[in-house]
């Protein structure tokens, strides 16, 4: 009796690593660039959410460079803002392989793993906007006030 190895269960082996299950592999530099531009487009056209931290993070970054924040002012507002676009894609993927993983079954371990991934991006945002009101403010209220 021959026995069949689900797909899910085969081990791939490329280059060092070994990848059980792998859907796909970058086999090149260029294929992994590729893979991370879908995700790009797939958190850009599905998640709302995605779109408007894209918005406001390149607002705060125009309005840096319209202030001449110092380099090192600048290079922490594009920290924090990438940090919050990270996160939202960490977040996007984590509710991808939980509704993969369970389908449209309720789990309340399910729901503590979306939770916290939202609650991650939550902090960050929250981080964010204090640290682009810290950076932002004192400039825009001298070019207001004239001074």
């Amino acid at each position: 009796m021959q026995t069949t190895i689900p797909p899910e269960a085969r081990v791939l082996r490329r280059g060092r690593g070994t990848r059980v299950g792998a859907y796909k592999v970058a086999r090149d530099l260029p294929a992994g660039f590729r893979y991370a531009a879908q995700g790009l487009a797939y958190a850009f056209a599905s998640q709302r959410n995605f779109r408007l931290q894209l918005v406001m993070g390149g607002l705060a970054l125009t309005l840096g460079l319209w202030l001449n924040l110092h380099w090192s002012e600048l290079g922490v507002l594009v920290l924090t803002v990438a940090a919050v676009l990270v996160l939202e894609l960490l977040n996007t993927a984590t509710e991808a392989a939980v509704d993969l993983a369970i389908g449209r079954q309720f789990h309340p371990l399910a729901r503590v793993a979306k939770d916290c991934a939202a609650a991650a991006v939550l902090v960050a945002a929250a981080a964010s906007i204090l640290i682009a009101l810290l950076l932002l403010s004192p400039p825009l209220w001298q070019r207001i006030v004239g001074g």
